[in-house]
């Protein structure tokens, strides 16, 4: 017997989900003075590098060349007709604020959810007054975005944000014909959220989780609708069940609903430009990285009692690294951070190439109090943390680079290629 759900008492709102198609790449494209759909742009993030990564490429490059996000170097077709450019993270930025200000001119702040810096949220429910149906609506920003970024957006609507992200993802972003926009709502459940394929297409469900529904004897968002619930439960939890009434399109969200997760780690991970067969240099490094994160910990007030250090090896290494953490005294002292990370360091390092470096504290805290040691007078303590406040108030207001120790001017100090990063690529703002 077909399992169909009852929606009559699940809520009805009106979300759109927007995206901007190809984000990055369209950017560029306008900066050239082309149109987005018709321009042949990669975005790459270090393009001299063989290894380098396609962050983004116009609609026309993936039609012609199945280049897309993930793609490397090396994969690009050497005769290929496509302009390679560097990310502008500062530029792209700029954009996104512009496109956030227009969807503000639809909807109240508390109905809008910025998911990512190329895509959001709008529950519309309420604009309907001012600006006519749902479909009116989308039709109105579409146009509002073009005429002043001359960017094309693809929207797709629902009843819930679920169906709305799926009618965005599986209709809207392949119907040029309909203008890039398409609704999804629950009465089409069965010839659309069942026709989803393959499963790890579907939001929330990737590879891995692919594999276990398989295992389970679920080959389809289909089957995985009419599965028993208590048996997805048992294997998966709660993420089991909510896949389960995902599947019949189910989604209880509220926008307005806004909360903020509690951060549980601080983390950086740097990707060396080279192998790193120096161990001082590695240490370099860990001691930068180190210093930004607690400067963040400082920030916002809060305290670590747990430093975690991750080492990735050089890929001519069969050996993939290692991994490890320690406990230490709550704080946020530069100094005793450092201490930490480099008691890990010298306890597991290897005389190997070292390419990548990641550093995280975990067990987050506010801080309430000056943290007393047993081991450290008060008075040494408060010069401590005054002059890493002094520091912070000097790399706030000239920018980090404007204190280094000695050892980051050496061959294998990065925090000055860092400091010209914006979200992990370069800003591009000495460029403008």
């Amino acid at each position: 017997m077909l399992q169909v759900m009852d929606y009559s008492n699940e809520p009805y709102r009106d979300i759109l989900c927007i995206d901007v198609k190809s984000f990055f790449a369209s950017v560029e494209a306008v900066e050239r003075r082309q149109h987005p759909l018709k321009a042949r742009i990669a975005v790459v993030s270090k393009p001299d590098n063989n290894g380098g990564l396609v962050l983004a490429s116009s609609p026309l490059v993936k039609q012609l060349y199945g280049i897309k996000t993930g793609t490397r170097v090396y994969e690009i077709p050497r005769d290929a007709a496509i302009e390679i450019v560097e990310p502008r993270m500062a530029l792209y930025l700029e954009k996104n604020l512009e496109i956030i200000s227009i969807f503000k001119q639809f909807v109240a702040e508390e109905d809008l959810h910025v998911y990512s810096i190329d895509e959001s949220f709008l529950d519309v429910t309420h604009s309907h007054s001012l600006f006519g149906s749902t479909q009116a609506i989308a039709s109105q920003i579409q146009a509002l975005i073009w005429d002043q970024l001359q960017l094309v957006v693809t929207i797709g609507i629902g009843d819930n944000p679920l169906l709305a992200k799926l009618a965005l993802d599986h209709d809207a972003k392949h119907k040029q014909e309909s203008n890039f926009i398409a609704d999804w709502h629950y009465k089409d459940v069965q010839e659309t959220v069942w026709k989803i394929s393959p499963m790890k297409d579907f939001w929330g469900i990737g590879p891995k989780t692919e594999k276990h529904l398989q295992r389970m004897g679920i080959r389809s968002i289909f089957e995985l609708s009419q599965h028993d619930v208590r048996l997805l439960k048992k294997k998966f939890g709660v993420i089991g069940e909510q896949l389960f009434f995902h599947s019949h399109g189910i989604d209880r969200t509220l926008l307005s609903e806004s909360f903020t997760p509690k951060e549980t780690s601080f983390s950086k991970n740097q990707i060396l430009n080279r192998d790193y067969t120096d161990k001082h240099e590695v240490e370099i490094v860990i001691r930068e990285m180190a210093e930004e994160n607690a400067m963040r910990l400082r920030k916002h007030h809060y305290t670590t009692s747990l430093v975690k250090l991750s080492i990735g090896y050089s890929r001519e290494v069969i050996d993939g690294g290692f991994s490890h953490q320690l406990r230490i005294e709550k704080t946020d002292s530069s100094k005793k951070i450092i201490e930490g990370l480099l008691i890990l360091f010298n306890r597991h390092y290897k005389p190997v190439p070292v390419r990548v470096v990641n550093v995280t504290f975990g067990k987050i805290e506010p801080k309430s109090a000056l943290q007393l040691s047993l081991f450290e007078s008060a008075e040494s303590l408060i010069l401590q943390e005054d002059l890493d406040q002094t520091i912070d108030l000097i790399r706030r207001k000239y920018g980090y680079t404007s204190l280094l120790h000695a050892s980051s001017l050496a061959n294998g100090g990065m925090a000055r290629q860092r400091a010209k990063l914006l979200g992990g690529h370069r800003s591009g703002k000495d460029e403008r």
